[in-house]
């Protein structure tokens, strides 16, 4: 199945703050705030929303191809990717603006307060699906993230033209978009997939109901944090997956990057939504057991068996001969 995951692309800058943001907060003084936290470390890493999903996809033996803007500044970051499998042939390499960047502060309660700088991701609007699909022999699904807002109407426009198949992904930039840009993004889509608040705020600016949101995509795919995702399709009934079972938790950044890498790996290898809800989930796990959106590792033992521990033995044999052949 080849798979075209469009997204941002940019480098993260992680630190961790030792303490509450929220008792740093006066409520009748929200209205000017005017806060500096001082940080215990700096981590830079890998990241933006398409590469992590692309990493994810990767590690989990897929050959998944990034499209995305980026920088002169980006050659590192390509050896890494391609070196764990990821195709960066097509993505644009801006000659003006460096490749985006990822502030993030993190709490001791894993709440966070980040930045986004675009950057090169400005000049995403100009990539054309054709042309790559033409270069890999067709696309089966693009894989629509969180990117310049122009670039992500692009993109859903022309695969409802070419008949590419589609996720929608809004993510964050669902704040930057009115009513009839996320109508436009989702219309058609196969498969939408948005965190509880996003569904909610997404639902808020198109009007329409649970039933009604249905009507526009086939299969929607909603995370819940800790009580597991929720998915619902035009002819399947709401149900919901648990999440993974963690030994330990580091950071929460990429964690929904790592759901849908896993999600949709699944989906290529002939799964089912339930499954591959639980391989998403597991995946998300190895994401906020390390710090860093792609410092991770698949050992396709210990995943076939985290599985079974999570799921069962019957989603573990389900799973395993796409991990591990023969």
């Amino acid at each position: 199945m080849k798979i075209a995951v469009t997204g941002s692309i940019a480098t993260d800058h992680l630190m961790s703050f030792p303490g509450r943001f929220a008792d740093q907060f006066i409520a009748d003084q929200l209205h000017k705030v005017s806060l500096s936290f001082l940080v215990d470390e700096l981590v830079l890493r890998r990241g933006g929303v398409a590469a992590n999903i692309a990493f994810g996809m990767a590690q989990l033996g897929l050959r998944p191809i990034l499209l995305g803007a980026v920088g002169t500044d980006f050659d590192d970051y390509r050896s890494w990717l391609e070196r764990h499998g990821v195709d960066c042939e097509s993505v644009h390499v801006s000659q003006v603006a460096h490749t985006a960047r990822f502030v993030c502060t993190t709490d001791i309660e894993m709440c966070q307060i980040a930045s986004f700088y675009a950057g090169a991701m400005s000049e995403a609007r100009n990539i054309e699906l054709a042309p790559v699909a033409a270069r890999v022999g067709g696309l089966d699904l693009v894989l629509i993230s969180a990117n310049d807002p122009d670039a992500m109407l692009r993109h859903s426009e022309e695969c409802r033209q070419r008949g590419y198949p589609f996720a929608a992904d809004p993510s964050q930039q669902l704040a930057r978009m009115d009513g009839a840009d996320v109508m436009s993004l989702i219309d058609g889509a196969d498969y939408l997939l948005t965190n509880e608040y996003e569904k909610s705020l997404l639902q808020s600016k198109v009007g329409l109901t649970d039933d009604q949101l249905l009507e526009r995509v086939k299969i929607r795919v909603t995370t819940l944090g800790k009580d597991g995702v929720e998915i619902a399709g035009r002819d399947i009934a709401p149900f919901r997956v648990p999440i993974a079972r963690e030994t330990h938790i580091a950071e929460p950044t990429g964690v929904g990057d790592g759901f849908r890498a896993g999600f949709f790996a699944a989906i290529s290898w002939g799964l089912g939504l339930e499954r591959a809800a639980q391989v998403g989930s597991l995946l998300a796990t190895l994401v906020l057991e390390t710090v860093g959106t792609q410092e991770y590792e698949v050992r396709p033992d210990l995943f076939v068996k985290r599985l079974a521990e999570s799921y069962g033995d019957e989603a573990a044999e389900d799973v395993r001969p796409h991990l591990i052949p023969g």
